[in-house]
């Protein structure tokens, strides 16, 4: 099973050290925890993961790879704003392309990673 973990990291050193360890851990173990997805602010997030692009992204898990035509019709949307979104999402690497011309998510399992705190006064 693929799995994919997005989260925010406001601290780029925390986001670096969290990076190593996940290469540390699968180097000791044999085994991955999956790719990781890092955003520098719940903003950032949610420019690149509009609730749109959820849609497209669970539309594509659920019927598999196909073309973007296809998808913009299941989906009820303009194809070009389909492409756009794709565009998008390919290069953040939550959808790729088939050697077939056709798109695909990836993963099996996209696990959303963050907590949002309160600041407190000092």
């Amino acid at each position: 099973m693929k799995k994919l973990t997005i989260s925010i990291q406001r601290d780029s050193a925390a986001a670096l050290r969290e990076m190593g360890k996940r290469f540390i851990d699968a180097a000791k173990t044999r085994h991955s925890k999956g790719d990781a997805l890092m955003f520098e602010s719940p903003a950032a997030m949610f420019r690149v993961l509009s609730p749109k692009r959820w849609d497209l992204i669970e539309k594509l898990q659920s019927v598999g790879p196909c073309s973007v035509r296809g998808l913009a019709r299941t989906l009820d949307r303009d194809v070009k704003r389909v492409h756009t979104d794709l565009v998008e999402l390919i290069d953040r690497g939550l959808v790729e392309r088939t050697q077939d011309g056709k798109v695909r998510v990836p993963y099996d399992v996209i696990h959303a990673d963050f907590d949002l705190r309160a600041h407190r006064a000092a």
